[in-house]
């Protein structure tokens, strides 16, 4: 059976359900955005939401984009000081969500040496899961005013950041 190239265009088209949702397998990423950074910034954050629809768990086991290390790290506070950590994934169960957002889990993109995350800007990524595969992704970049509206955070706070004195890279 000889597949057209329309047939073979189709697939290659990024599955998303609306702008800013992509699906893969069960998955649903939403939300994908990163926070604006100051000019001298060597480390940026990025943030979405993952929802699991299916009736067995998968992990999100790395991120990827064009930067020396991108990792995902977790907060823990003590003595009232933020501590960043890295972990090695984050599990979503069956029929559950999770959000990486500030304070929290979350994306750290390391070594922008001098090109700081601008708002409106896009930074292409590759999110990698245990079960479900690779999915190419877009974060878009915003500003500290908008990310907590845009992660859709009820009394967050989108405080974290690469210019917040209080943060210690373990």
């Amino acid at each position: 059976m000889r597949i057209s190239a329309f047939a073979l265009a189709l697939f290659a088209i990024p599955a998303a359900s609306y702008a800013d949702d992509y699906k893969l397998g069960d998955l649903v990423i939403e939300r994908i955005v990163a926070r604006e950074t100051p000019k001298s910034a060597m480390t940026g954050a990025g943030y979405l939401k993952i929802m699991n629809m299916g009736v067995t768990a998968d992990r999100l086991m790395a991120v990827e984009a064009a930067y020396p290390r991108v990792e995902i790290h977790d907060v823990k506070v003590e003595n009232d000081i933020a501590s960043m950590f890295r972990i090695e994934g984050v599990e979503i169960g069956p029929s559950e969500s999770i959000t990486l957002q500030p304070g929290q889990k979350h994306v750290m993109f390391m070594g922008l040496d001098g090109d700081p995350f601008e708002a409106g800007e896009e930074i292409p990524a590759t999110l990698v899961f245990e079960t479900a595969g690779s999915i190419e992704v877009v974060f878009e970049v915003k500003s500290a005013d908008d990310l907590v509206e845009a992660l859709g955070i009820e009394g967050g706070h989108a405080g974290h950041g690469s210019d917040d004195e209080s943060h210690n890279h373990n």
